[in-house]
């Protein structure tokens, strides 16, 4: 299967554009934001577990990435709720499950090679960080080889200057609206802009969450105007 799997075009999916598909386990299903092969694949999805749900327990080959978005994920190692940040790296195995039901936003096979730190961030109780400009706070999530995550809250009518993401960049709106010169977006939507892209980020009355990765779209081609998580927050 390929699903905006062109990483040199801009994707963006609005919530109202949402179609979950039934994965091949009961109860668990999935809204594709992108995708590149088959069951196994390098995919950035919204799963959505049923109450009682849960898979076998497995390995992950090409690592997980994963951020609750509602309910409480869990597994044979504890249980992750809402705003739970987790990364496990190729190689490591789980049990995973949700008692209630749960919404996560999972990346798979999207590691670097040598990337094997594995993470179990509850975002709900770490200290954010001035960002660069009034309005805005950081909360890093993660970062390797010039790739970064983090959570992003924009306060109400915050405006960023014009930038280049050498690397891309990945949004998931978790809260409010987020806006540029190309467009707005409300919660629950996914934006990829590809490698030198550039845009003008602001809120208006609402403010905004998001989720943010940028880097990862040709890590390998980053230079010196490449901005990271670092470059946004006040050190």
């Amino acid at each position: 299967m390929q699903l905006n799997s062109n990483f040199e075009q801009r994707a963006v999916i609005l919530p109202e554009q949402y179609q979950f598909v039934d994965s091949p386990l009961s109860g668990v299903s999935r809204m594709m934001l992108d995708r590149a092969g088959g069951e196994v694949a390098r995919a950035t999805s919204i799963v959505r577990y049923a109450a009682g749900s849960g898979y076998s327990s497995h390995t992950h080959d090409g690592g997980e990435e994963i951020l609750v978005l509602e309910g409480v994920f869990s597994d044979e190692h504890g249980d992750y709720p809402v705003g739970t940040y987790l990364r496990n790296p190729p190689g490591t195995s789980h049990k995973p499950f949700s008692r209630d039901g749960c919404t996560l936003l999972v990346k798979l096979w999207q590691f670097a090679a040598d990337d094997k730190q594995q993470l179990v961030v509850n975002t709900r109780q770490e200290p954010w960080r001035q960002g660069l400009v009034a309005g805005l706070s950081v909360l890093p999530l993660h970062e390797h080889d010039a790739v970064s995550t983090a959570l992003v809250r924009w306060a109400p009518n915050t405006h960023f200057n014009r930038h280049m993401h050498v690397g891309g960049e990945e949004i998931l709106v978790l809260e409010g609206l987020f806006c540029d010169e190309q467009g707005l977006y409300p919660a629950g939507s996914w934006l990829r802009n590809p490698r030198y892209s550039q845009h003008t980020p602001f809120t208006g009355a609402e403010g905004a969450l998001i989720y943010v990765k940028v880097g990862h779209l040709g890590a390998g081609l980053l230079g010196d105007k490449f901005i990271s998580i670092k470059q946004v927050t006040s050190q």
